[in-house]
């Protein structure tokens, strides 16, 4: 039984409220996220978590949660761990909220979309700035040795075109 995609896209788009809502409000999902706490830790000063997308398989039957989280390594795998071992509890707590036949299956999927758009942005700016400055015939800093150098990953091929 396939569901029509209007409907498809409310059920996502409340399934995104909802579960942005228990990201603010749920003690158990805060928890989840960042496990420090329950010991009464600030959950701004460590990482932001945020929903970038939900998408509905066209028989309503899987809700795909995509989430970004901004912060170190090691708080970022935490707090998708965290959630994957939720995920069952976030499908009950959304049966509960939604007003549905069946309540989808909820999967949390990591997404560095926003990451890597900020670093492919960055790089950007620098490339202009330098093009910038060899128009006005100023010297290039070398920087291979620059903090930036994860743009420098021996397996990327950057082609540069002049």
């Amino acid at each position: 039984c396939m569901a029509h995609p209007r409907r498809i896209k409310m059920v996502a788009q409340q399934i995104r409220r909802e579960v942005g809502e228990m990201l603010i409000k749920d003690k158990v999902l805060m928890q989840a996220i960042l496990p420090e706490a329950a010991l009464g830790a600030d959950l701004y000063l460590s990482s932001v978590t945020t929903i970038s997308d939900v998408e509905i398989s066209r028989d309503l039957q899987v809700a795909k949660i995509y989430i970004s989280v901004f912060g170190d390594e090691r708080g970022k795998e935490i707090a998708i761990e965290g959630l994957k071992s939720r995920e069952k509890y976030v499908r009950m707590q959304l049966g509960k909220r939604m007003k549905l036949r069946l309540t989808p299956e909820v999967r949390f999927i990591a997404d560095d979309s926003f990451e890597r758009g900020a670093r492919v942005i960055k790089l950007l700016d620098r490339l202009k700035e330098e093009a910038e400055r060899k128009e006005r015939g100023e010297t290039i800093p070398d920087r291979s040795d620059d903090e930036d150098s994860d743009f420098d990953d021996d397996d990327e091929e950057i082609i540069f075109v002049e």
